[in-house]
């Protein structure tokens, strides 16, 4: 191997794992980054050369990227999220499908001069979206509720959908004695095949797991090396079949109960970030660019139908007569991002149709490319501001989950609430619970840590999540199954007690939340302290230049603990072990005073 080469290889990693971070520092969507960073990486610069680094290896490596992608998609698709939109979701993979494929193929035929058997062929490639697109815009957007719900499933179903539908047209427009029959044959064929051997897989792996015939170090790898037999598998038996093999594979495992696959869903989500970053780093770099040159405004007119005419057409007919909000189809509307699957097809398509005698063949990887780019940057730049303007989304959201409903938490979550934080709490305490209710609070009862309760929560206001709980394995526990909400950065947990500190019993780091507030403030010296204070026991100060945070503390005599800090800008920050506060005058400081004082005699009764 070549030193050019192996720098290559390295760029591609630098490029989308730094594009990933830039996209999360910079609050937009990462597939802007990746695609900018792989045309600059590719057909501008000339460092990266995919065609000839990879060369035959390429459409596989494709492939079996996309097969990863969307068995973690399917590992994240929970039947009970189809509740209430069932009807709506079959209907946008079916009627909402045929009308974007319709008005796909009259478009590229009158626009951009395709022949009708390519124009029927592009169409059906057209009908995906992609989790390679809407899984990262949805991160972003944290968009919750049934809007997300529909989005997630239609991305991850409609690629595999769309990829045996293309393989039917491409079999009709290349062979002159394909009729409908056989068409019909060959579709049902293909959901058979794509239904048994991922129903197949799926078993194959819970059995493994459920009888304890794998040790823990294996079960990923396992994972992953069954999902690649039955694409293959797939495959071999039925051509493009291999997608919805892995996507019902993924599907059956995550709907089962017999075993947990928590661990699973994220080494899955570990690979799919990677290989989402490298694929459209070399697809990106891959792109021809003279070849978009060339068709000028037409495919600027053909991406215009796709985004204002296709896609509200197949929305307006799924949702006719559904029980979603005027606001929620405006958005499904306004959502329909390309991606990876759209140009994997696409480009093995159109050699083939090139050397059977179709001119205009190779003309559909340029548009496909045209498509991708130009709609993730609509959708990508356009779905923040239209989710935030309709209602259904908060950007940077600043409320607090609080595990834990106790008196002091209370305390807190009323002082939050009072200036304008959102604040749910979650307790298995049923007084506490009523305690919260009858205080104005927002509480469910029940386990943190069931899904039950998780399905309950609108997560919608909501960035970060403290757990208060007198148990320090409970607190442990709920910081690890919040993670994926809200982020490693913003589960928080209270301190253990210091003389746990250091013994085999205490909990390990990396099953640690960020520890709150200060290393002292353990569960029972909070509750020591709330036990001793005058109303209200949680200060809130705002700060002034006359009286800055240092003015603040010396007027306390540093005895003030600062719990959280809100930002002029409405920005909540949660103070930490090790974080340094350094709140600014406009500031609004939540602070509890570590000095014990006694209760003043009750006068009444004297």
């Amino acid at each position: 191997m070549s030193s050019e080469t192996l720098l290559q290889f390295v760029g591609i990693l630098v490029l989308g794992i730094s594009a990933q971070w830039v996209a999360w520092r910079l609050h937009l969507p990462s597939i802007l980054l990746l695609l900018a960073a792989g045309i600059l990486a590719g057909p501008v610069t000339g460092f990266l050369q995919p065609g000839p680094l990879f060369g035959d290896l390429l459409q596989p490596l494709v492939s079996l990227s996309v097969a990863v992608i969307l068995y973690e998609g399917g590992l994240n698709l929970k039947l009970s999220e189809l509740r209430g939109i069932g009807r709506v979701f079959f209907l946008l993979i079916t009627v909402g499908a045929l009308l974007s494929w319709v008005v796909g193929a009259v478009a590229a035929h009158y626009l951009l001069g395709f022949e009708w058997p390519i124009a029927a062929l592009f169409g059906s490639i057209l009908i995906v979206t992609g989790p390679t697109v809407i899984g990262p815009i949805l991160r972003h957007l944290r968009l919750r509720g049934k809007v997300a719900a529909l989005l997630k499933w239609e991305g991850i179903v409609i690629d595999p959908m769309g990829a045996i539908l293309a393989v039917l047209v491409f079999a009709i427009v290349g062979k002159t004695n394909y009729g409908i029959s056989e068409t019909a044959i060959g579709f049902f064929s293909t959901l058979a095949v794509g239904a048994f051997f991922g129903i197949a897989a799926a078993a194959l792996m819970i059995l493994a797991l459920s009888k304890f015939w794998l040790p823990d170090f294996l079960h990923n790898p396992v994972s992953l090396m069954i999902m690649a037999l039955a694409f293959a598998l797939g495959n071999m038996v039925q051509e493009e079949a291999g997608l919805l093999v892995v996507t019902v594979m993924g599907i059956a495992m995550a709907n089962q109960s017999r075993v947990s696959i928590r661990h699973v869903i994220e080494f899955k989500e570990t690979i799919t970030v990677l290989l989402i970053s490298c694929v459209f780093i070399i697809l990106s770099a891959n792109l021809p660019l003279d070849d978009l040159r060339k068709l000028g405004g037409a495919g600027l007119w053909f991406v215009a139908v796709m985004i204002l005419v296709a896609r509200p057409l197949s929305v307006m007919a799924a949702t006719l007569g559904s029980a979603l909000e005027w606001r929620e189809r405006l958005f499904l509307a306004c959502m329909a991002p390309r991606g990876i699957v759209a140009v994997a097809v696409s480009s093995v398509f159109a050699l083939s149709l090139d050397g059977a005698g179709y001119p205009h063949a190779i003309e559909i990887v340029s548009v496909t490319f045209l498509v991708v780019f130009l709609t993730v940057l609509f959708y990508g730049l356009g779905s923040a501001p239209l989710a935030r303007r309709l209602g259904l989304v908060h950007i940077r959201p600043q409320g607090v989950l609080l595990v834990g409903a106790h008196d002091w938490a209370r305390d807190m979550a009323h002082a939050l609430q009072t200036e304008g934080c959102s604040v749910v709490l979650i307790d298995t305490d049923w007084e506490n619970s009523r305690a919260c209710r009858m205080a104005g609070l927002k509480c469910h009862y029940g386990s943190a840590l069931a899904e039950q309760i998780r399905e309950q929560i609108d997560f919608g206001g909501l960035g970060k999540m403290l757990a208060v709980t007198a148990n320090n394995e409970v607190n442990s526990l709920a910081c690890l199954h919040y993670t994926e909400d809200f982020g490693r950065q913003e589960v928080y947990q209270l301190p253990f007690a210091s003389e746990h500190e250091g013994r085999h019993e205490a909990i390990p780091l990396k099953h640690r939340g960020r520890l709150l507030f200060h290393q002292e403030l353990t569960f029972t010296e909070i509750g020591e302290i709330m036990r001793h204070r005058h109303q209200p026991k949680i200060k809130k100060t705002k700060l002034t230049m006359e009286f800055d945070y240092k003015a603040f503390q010396a007027h306390h005599n540093e005895s003030v603990v600062p719990l959280f800090v809100l930002q002029s800008d409405g920005a909540l920050q949660v103070c930490t072990v090790n974080g340094n506060t350094m709140p600014k005058p406009g500031d609004i400081v939540f602070g509890i005073d570590r000095r014990i004082t006694q209760e003043p005699p009750d006068l009444n009764g004297v």
